[in-house]
């Protein structure tokens, strides 16, 4: 029965995804195609990617800028996953088959790129497919890069691309600059920020200091209202473990569960939408969270092997929930989320703890205890957050690039 339920609600979440319009979305690769290669022509070009960085046809970024005789590609560099997108731990520096070009990782023992890296460069240029949650690591090296560009002199260009959990909610709260500077938490920004790449790339440059000669090439036709699924592009799993839109959309709320002592389901087919652990009374969670009319979404039990490398329950049984999406539209990720953790946290005080990383990736240092020992519902935590909420809107707003 459990099985059947999850069955068809998956397949109605597939009926309505075919049924919701698409439109003719192109990132900026092929932007910067049909501008002639203006920002970056006669220059030697870093380029910055991953297997995310495609055109609107699947051609690879990298293929594109190597091929033109508009530029010349000279260095490649790659985030966490590596250049394919494939490696679940740190990457090493290697050579592109296809091209000859050296891979210079920024995921490994460096993170930024070093005088050495990029010398003979003119341009760095950056192409990755984001997700829109602050400890998505992408938007980490966007900013090192962007300082390395600076303290060498080149230009740095970011070819836009959408915004997988769409532009138009923030949600989350904001950190303080304590915990901040590393790449799971690189600004101070909320943990859903609603903005592409290069917008954000903008709003670093100006507000956090940074001040690299950037130049933002943007998308074509992509509105902020559109999620992933509405955009006509073809979709690539950004990570090893990010692979569906709904485990996307559910990441920047319930994802931060992964800092405690559950599982997120790494290593199934569908990480992100299930969570959690040896211990957990999957029917007693599942009956309180649905009780609790949590907008958009519903909880069903749900029992998980994770088989990701490093994983804490690695082949482990690990009875919990599944998280089915109701509306999109109605869903705040991070408060169902803090409901989910609350709850677990209630049922099996002693087994689920916080791991250290709670504070950072809700972006507030005192989440645990307000969830856990002061017993504030979510909504109450929430609704604290809404003061620094407003004044980043404004800020936010100044480097807004999409109707």
């Amino acid at each position: 029965m459990k099985t059947r339920t999850i069955l068809v609600s998956l397949c109605v979440f597939f009926l309505m995804s075919f049924l919701l319009p698409a439109a003719d979305v192109y990132p900026g690769i092929d932007v910067l195609v049909e501008r002639g290669f203006a920002p970056i022509q006669g220059k030697n070009i870093g380029l910055i990617t991953n297997h995310t960085g495609i055109s609107r046809e699947g051609k690879s970024s990298i293929d594109i800028l190597f091929e033109t005789d508009k530029c010349q590609l000279k260095a490649l560099f790659s985030p966490e996953h590596g250049i394919r997108g494939t490696s679940d731990e740190k990457v090493a520096t290697g050579v592109d088959e296809k091209t000859s070009l050296t891979i210079h990782s920024l995921y490994g023992k460096t993170q930024k790129p070093t005088p050495d890296m990029l010398e003979g460069l003119d341009v760095l240029v950056f192409d990755i497919q984001d997700i829109g949650t602050r400890f998505y690591t992408y938007i980490g090296t966007m900013s090192y890069a962007m300082k390395a560009a600076k303290e060498n002199g080149l230009k740095f260009v970011v070819l836009d691309r959408p915004n997988t959990i769409g532009g138009a909610k923030v949600e989350g709260g904001i950190p303080p600059l304590e915990l901040c500077g590393k790449n799971t938490c690189i600004h101070p920004i909320p943990t859903r920020h609603g903005m592409t790449v290069g917008e954000l790339a903008l709003l670093f440059n100006k507000e956090f200091g940074i001040g690299c000669d950037l130049e933002v090439v943007p998308c074509k036709n992509w509105k902020r209202d559109m999620l992933f699924d509405q955009t006509g592009l073809m979709w690539l799993n950004p990570s090893p473990n990010m692979k569906t839109l709904n485990g996307a959309i559910l990441y920047p709320g319930l994802g931060v569960a992964e800092t405690t002592t559950l599982s997120c389901g790494r290593g199934t087919d569908r990480p992100f939408e299930m969570y959690g652990a040896p211990y957990v009374d999957g029917e007693t969670v599942a009956r309180e969270l649905n009780s609790r009319n949590i907008p958009g979404i519903r909880f069903i039990p749900w029992t998980h092997i994770p088989t990701a490398q490093y994983h804490q329950f690695k082949d482990e049984v690990c009875p919990g929930v599944f998280a089915i999406i109701l509306d999109r539209e109605k869903l705040d990720s991070v408060t169902a989320g803090l409901h989910m953790i609350q709850v677990i946290q209630k049922h099996h005080p002693e087994k689920h703890i916080d791991r250290g990383g709670f504070k950072t990736e809700t972006g507030d240092p005192e989440a645990w205890d307000k969830l856990t020992n002061k017993k504030m519902t979510p909504e109450e935590i929430v609704k604290g957050w809404q003061k620094d909420l407003d004044k980043f809107m404004e800020v936010r707003a100044c480097y807004l690039l999409y109707q």
